[in-house]
C-alpha cells in the first residue's frame, strides 16, 4: 500500500517537532509525533484559516487543548506560513524571548487563540468559543459569523473534571460546529490509561449527545472523511483519533517514554532512517513547503468573499459589526450608569448588593447587546438574568446561558468566549464558588481576557447558610493574583462606578464582588466623576480638629466605618472614613495621593474577612477588625456581632491605638 500523498507533509510535522525537541533539550514529543496526521488531514482539507490575516473574525478556531503538544502547533504555524513563527523561532523551541514557549501563549496575531497547559482548560475555552460564535451567528447571520472550532484533545484532557462538565453542556446545548480531536493513545505520563481509567470514554460523549465517530489517527484519509461528517452533523463531535505516542522514534513510540522522555541525536537518526525523512535538522524540501504554504492559501477566495460581504453592508450595520468585534463599547454607553448613579442617590432605602448589580446588569442589556451572562443554577439569589433571554440548542439569540452546577466549566467558557470576541462574558456566582473558577479565572489573568466574574454572598454577611458559604479568605486570595482587579462596591452608587470601570477595562478580568445583605447608602453628593477610578478615596474627612483616626474599609463594612467615626466625632477625635473598594486601582495612584488618603496617625482596617494583605495599608500602627477565622451559621447580625465586627469594636481599636 502507497503511502498517502500528505504523508510527507505530516512528516515535516514530526521532525521539525523531533528537532526543536532534541535541540531544546526537553519537551513533550507525544503529541506532535502522534497527531501529526490528524493535524495534516485538518489543516489541509478542512480548515478556514488566512495566515496573511491571522485575526480574520470568521476564522476557524483551533485549540491546542493538550498544550503541552506545543511544538505540534509551532510546526503548523510555521510551515502554514504565519510570520510570527519563523524558522529561527522553531529552533529557538523553549529559550527565553522565543515565541515558541513551553507551552502555547496566547497571541491571536501570530496564530495562537489561547494560552493552554492546565489540561481540560483548553476544551472549556473552546466550548466558550462554539458558543460566542453561535450567539453571534444568530445576531449578525451566517454571512458574517460561521465558523467552525476544532480542538486537539488528549486523554488527560478528559480525565479532568472540567472535561466532563464541558462535554454534558455542550452536548445539552447542541454546538454543531464544535470539533475535538482525541488523540486516544492509551498512555498517560504514568504509563497506560488502564492505571487509572476503565470507562469507555467515546460513550461518555454518546450519551452526552454529542456525535462520535472513531478512526485511525494515522490514516489521513479517514481523519479527513470523519472531519466532513463532523462537519454536517448537527451535534459536536468526537473524533477518537487512536494513535501511537510518539510515533516515528523506535526507542519510545508507543510507550511511557513516548510522553516527555528526553530525546537524543541518536533517536532523531534512527526516526529519520524509520520513516525515510534523509534530510538535515530543520530541513524541509521544497516540494513540501510548498504544499504546506498553499495549505495556508487555501481559504484565500473564501476571505476575499467574507470581505466582499462585509464592506456591502449599509454602514451603520458595517459599523456595529465592526465595533462589536473590535470590543468596542458603543457611544454614550456611560449614561446609563450615571443616571444610575442619580436615581440611586434619590433613593433612601438600602438594597442587597448582589440586587443592586443584577439592576445594573438589565439596564445595560440594550446597550450593551455583546454581553452574555453565564450562571450555575443561581438565578433567583443573583437575578442577572431577569429580561434576558436563555441560550439555548433551539434559540441562539439567548445572551444568558443556563450553566447548571458547572462552575469550573463556566470559567473557562467565560473565557473561551472572550477570546474568541465580539462577546463581553459575565461569569455569575457565589464568591465561596470562585475556588471552583480558581484555574480559570488564573488563565484569564494570564492572558489578558476581558471577563467580567461577578459575585454574591461576599461574607459572613451570608447568615444562616454558615461557614461553608462565607469566603472570609478568598478576598485576599484574589488579591493576590497579578493582573486582577477585585472590587468590593459598598451602596449602589459604587456599584454603579465599578461596573463602569470593569466594563472599561479591557487587559484584564475583573472580580466584581457583592454582597447577600442590604447595602445602606454610603455616598450623599452626586458627581459625575468616578470616584472609584482612584481605588480609594476620602469618603468623610475629620470635623472634629485634625484628622487622628483614618478608618479604612470595603464593600458592607463601609457602613460601620462611618458608623464608628460618629463615635468617635463625637468624642472629640477627628476620624476619617476611606472607601477603598479597589486595592489595586489605588495602588497604581502616585504615591503622594495615597499618602493624602491614608492620612497621618492611627490607621484600622475594617473588612468581614481576613486581615491578610491589609497591613500593606495599615502601616506600623495599625489595627484591623475582621475576621481571624471561619465564620458560624446564624442571622447576619448576630454574627456580625459574634465576630466583633461592629461600630463599637472599630471605635475601641482605634482608641486603644491611640492609647499606645
Amino acid at each position: 500500500m502507497s503511502a498517502h500523498p500528505l504523508q510527507p507533509l505530516a512528516h515535516a510535522i514530526r521532525f521539525l517537532s523531533i528537532d526543536a525537541i532534541v535541540r531544546a533539550g526537553e519537551g513533550h514529543q507525544g503529541v506532535p509525533l502522534g497527531m501529526a496526521d490528524i493535524a495534516t488531514a485538518l489543516y489541509t482539507q478542512h480548515l478556514k484559516f488566512n495566515p496573511a490575516d491571522p485575526t480574520w473574525w470568521d476564522r476557524d478556531r483551533v485549540v491546542l487543548s493538550n498544550g503541552h503538544g506545543s511544538m505540534l502547533l509551532y510546526a503548523l504555524l510555521h510551515l502554514t506560513g504565519y510570520a510570527h513563527f519563523s524558522l529561527d523561532q522553531v529552533k529557538r523551541f523553549r529559550e527565553l524571548g522565543s515565541h515558541c514557549e513551553g507551552h502555547p501563549e496566547r497571541h491571536v496575531a501570530g496564530g495562537i487563540e489561547v494560552t493552554t497547559g492546565p489540561l481540560g482548560q483548553g476544551i472549556a475555552n473552546a466550548f466558550g468559543m462554539a458558543v460566542a460564535e453561535a450567539y453571534l451567528g444568530a445576531q449578525f447571520g451566517p454571512d458574517l459569523v460561521n465558523h467552525f472550532t476544532y480542538a486537539f484533545v488528549g486523554d488527560g484532557c478528559l480525565q479532568e473534571g472540567i472535561g466532563q462538565e464541558m462535554i454534558s453542556l455542550a452536548g445539552h446545548l447542541r454546538l454543531g460546529k464544535l470539533v475535538l480531536l482525541w488523540d486516544d493513545n492509551l498512555i498517560t505520563d504514568d504509563g497506560a490509561t488502564s492505571l487509572s481509567i476503565s470507562e469507555d470514554v467515546a460513550e461518555r460523549f454518546r450519551v452526552a449527545q454529542w456525535h462520535v465517530q472513531a478512526v485511525d489517527g494515522h490514516d489521513i484519509e479517514a481523519v479527513s472523511a470523519a472531519l466532513g461528517a463532523a462537519r454536517t452533523d448537527d451535534r459536536p463531535s468526537l473524533i477518537a483519533c487512536r494513535t501511537i505516542i510518539g510515533k516515528g522514534i523506535p526507542r519510545v513510540q508507543g510507550q511511557r517514554g513516548g510522553h516527555s522522555a528526553r530525546l537524543y541525536e541518536q533517536d532523531a537518526q534512527e526516526a529519520r532512517t524509520l520513516l525515510n525523512w534523509p534530510h538535515e535538522p530543520f530541513t524541509i524540501p521544497d516540494g513540501i513547503r510548498q504544499a504546506w504554504l498553499a495549505a495556508g492559501q487555501r481559504s484565500a477566495g473564501a476571505h476575499q468573499a467574507w470581505t466582499a460581504r462585509l464592506q456591502a453592508l449599509p454602514e451603520a450595520q458595517r459599523q456595529e459589526f465592526t465595533r462589536v468585534m473590535n470590543g468596542e463599547l458603543p457611544d454614550n454607553w456611560q449614561q446609563v450608569l450615571l443616571q444610575y448613579k442619580q436615581q440611586a442617590l434619590a433613593a433612601p432605602q438600602a438594597a442587597s448588593g448582589i440586587l443592586v448589580s443584577a439592576e445594573i446588569n438589565d439596564l445595560l442589556a440594550s446597550v450593551l447587546p455583546e454581553r452574555m451572562v453565564g450562571c450555575a443554577d443561581l438565578e433567583a439569589p443573583t437575578s442577572h438574568k431577569r429580561s434576558l433571554k436563555a441560550f439555548t440548542a433551539s434559540d441562539r439569540s439567548g445572551a444568558y446561558v443556563h450553566c447548571g452546577v458547572r462552575e469550573h466549566v463556566m470559567g473557562a467558557m467565560a473565557n473561551g468566549m472572550a477570546a474568541h470576541g465580539g462577546v463581553v462574558p459575565l461569569s455569575v456566582t457565589y464568591l465561596v464558588f470562585s475556588d471552583y473558577e480558581r484555574p480559570a479565572m488564573r488563565m484569564a489573568a494570564l492572558m489578558g481576557l476581558p471577563v467580567k466574574y461577578v459575585f454574591s454572598h461576599d461574607s459572613i454577611g451570608v447568615g444562616k447558610n454558615g461557614p461553608t458559604h462565607q469566603p472570609v479568605e478568598v478576598l485576599a486570595s484574589l488579591r493576590a493574583m497579578p493582573n486582577m482587579l477585585v472590587m468590593r462596591p459598598a451602596d449602589a452608587v459604587e456599584a454603579a462606578e465599578c461596573w463602569e470601570l470593569a466594563l472599561a477595562h479591557r487587559s484584564g478580568p475583573v472580580s466584581l464582588v457583592f454582597a447577600r445583605q442590604n447595602l445602606p447608602r454610603v455616598r450623599h453628593h452626586h458627581t459625575a466623576d468616578n470616584l472609584c477610578a482612584l481605588g480609594g478615596y476620602v469618603l468623610q474627612e475629620a470635623t472634629a480638629g485634625v484628622r487622628r483616626v483614618t478608618l479604612l474599609s470595603t464593600g458592607s463594612e463601609v457602613a460601620l466605618a462611618l458608623s464608628a467615626l460618629d463615635e468617635l466625632e463625637q468624642a472629640g477625635i477627628g476620624t476619617a472614613v476611606v472607601s477603598i473598594p479597589c486595592w489595586e486601582l489605588f495602588d497604581a495612584q502616585d504615591a503622594a495621593y495615597r499618602q493624602q488618603v491614608l492620612g497621618e496617625g492611627v490607621r484600622v482596617g475594617v473588612e468581614a474577612a481576613c486581615r491578610f494583605g491589609w497591613d500593606a495599608y495599615l502601616g506600623a500602627r495599625g489595627g484591623f477588625v475582621g475576621m481571624t477565622g471561619f465564620g458560624a451559621s446564624g442571622p447576619a447580625e448576630d454574627l456580625y456581632r459574634l465576630f466583633g465586627i461592629t461600630p463599637q469594636a472599630v471605635a475601641a481599636e482605634a482608641r486603644r491605638l491611640l492609647n499606645t
